[in-house]
C-alpha cells in the first residue's frame, strides 16, 4: 500500500505539472484540460463540443507535446474515405501489394468535425476506438499504445453532417463543452497570440509513466457502497422503469447503459487521485458526472421545447 500511496503523491505532481505546462499555451479552460488528462489516465477517448475559434487544435496538440505522444489531425470531410483514415494496400515497384499506414497509427488523433463524414468513415474509426486496431484487406494491425481519440463537433452548423449514432457516441468516455472565455482570459489570449514570442509546452511524461499511471487509476480501491450509488444514479436516468427520477421520466427517452457506470468508476477513481486522494467518494462520482452522461441520455420533444438541458437534468439527478 505504502508503495501506491508514494504513487499517488508523484502522480499528483505530475498532473499538477502538466496543467501548469498546457497553461503555458493555453488560456482558461480548466474544466476541459481536467477532463482531457482524466481521459487519458482512464484510456477513453473524448467528444469536444464548441464553436470555432476556442482552441481545440492547440490544445489537443499541446497536451501531446506534454506527454511525448505522436499526435495526427484528421480533418472529416462528406468525401473522406475509411482508408484515408487507417491507409491502403498498393501496389509497389516489385508488383507486390504492401500495406500503407494512415494517419489514424498516431498515440493521439484529433478527428475534426467528426459529424462532417458519413457512417461508413465514422465506422472506421469506430473500429480503432474500441479495439485498438484496424483492419485493411483482411489484415489486423495493431495501434501503438497510449491510443486516444479525441473528436470535435460544431454545435452551430448542422448542414451536412451526419449526426453520430448512440451507439458510436457510447464509445466517447467523455463528452466535454468547450464554452467562450470570461473578459480577462479572452485579454490574455489576445497579448500572448499576438506577440513575437511563442509559448511553448515542455514534456512532462512519457508513454512508459502514462501506462504505469493507468494501471495505478484501476488500482484505486472503491466502497460497495459507492458502487451501489452510481447504479442508483445510472439508473434514476432511465426513463419507464421504477428507479427513474422524477426529470428523467418527463424529459428523456432513453437513459444510459451499464457502460456509463463502468465510465463513472473510472473518472471517479482518476478524479480523486488528480486531487490527492487513493479512495472514491460520492464528490469524485458527482464531479465527472455530466461528462459521462450527457451523450448518453436522450432527450424528447419536451425537453426540447422547454429548453431543458442534459446537463440540468444529470444536476437534478445528482443533486
Amino acid at each position: 500500500m505504502s508503495n501506491s500511496l508514494d504513487q499517488a503523491k508523484q502522480f499528483g505532481m505530475k498532473v499538477s505539472a502538466l496543467k501548469a505546462e498546457i497553461g503555458k499555451v493555453v488560456v482558461g479552460q480548466d474544466e476541459v484540460v481536467e477532463a482531457l488528462l482524466n481521459a487519458v489516465f482512464c484510456h477513453g477517448h473524448v467528444l469536444m463540443v464548441g464553436v470555432p475559434g476556442l482552441a481545440k487544435t492547440l490544445l489537443v496538440k499541446t497536451l501531446s507535446q506534454t506527454l511525448e505522444l505522436s499526435f495526427n489531425r484528421i480533418q472529416f470531410t462528406p468525401d473522406l474515405m475509411p482508408s484515408d483514415i487507417i491507409g491502403s494496400e498498393i501496389l509497389d515497384d516489385s508488383r507486390k501489394f504492401h500495406f500503407v499506414k494512415g494517419p489514424i497509427f498516431s498515440n493521439i488523433i484529433l478527428a475534426d468535425e467528426i459529424n462532417r463524414t458519413p457512417p461508413k468513415t465514422q465506422a472506421a474509426l469506430l473500429e480503432a476506438m474500441q479495439e485498438r486496431q484496424v483492419t485493411a484487406a483482411g489484415q489486423r494491425y495493431d495501434l501503438e499504445e497510449p491510443f486516444f481519440v479525441l473528436a470535435t463537433q460544431n454545435p452551430i452548423e448542422q448542414e451536412g453532417t451526419y449526426p453520430l449514432p448512440e451507439a458510436q457516441l457510447d464509445r466517447f468516455m467523455f463528452q466535454v463543452i468547450l464554452d467562450y472565455p470570461n473578459f480577462t482570459e479572452e485579454v490574455n489570449i489576445l497579448k500572448q497570440t499576438t506577440g513575437s514570442g511563442i509559448q511553448k509546452a515542455s514534456p512532462v511524461m512519457n508513454p512508459e509513466e502514462i501506462r504505469a499511471f493507468q494501471s495505478l487509476v484501476r488500482d484505486v480501491p472503491v466502497t460497495d457502497f459507492v458502487f451501489e450509488q452510481v447504479v442508483e444514479m445510472v439508473q434514476q436516468t432511465r426513463p419507464n422503469t421504477p428507479k427513474a427520477h422524477e426529470m428523467a421520466q418527463k424529459y428523456l427517452s432513453y437513459g444510459a447503459g451499464p457502460r456509463a457506470g463502468q465510465n463513472l468508476i473510472l473518472a471517479a477513481k482518476c478524479h480523486a487521485l488528480m486531487h490527492g486522494k487513493f479512495s472514491v467518494d460520492r464528490e469524485d462520482v458527482v464531479a465527472v458526472s455530466k461528462w459521462v452522461l450527457r451523450h448518453r441520455i436522450v432527450r424528447n420533444f419536451r425537453a426540447e421545447a422547454e429548453g431543458i438541458t442534459a446537463d440540468q437534468i444529470i444536476s437534478a439527478i445528482c443533486s
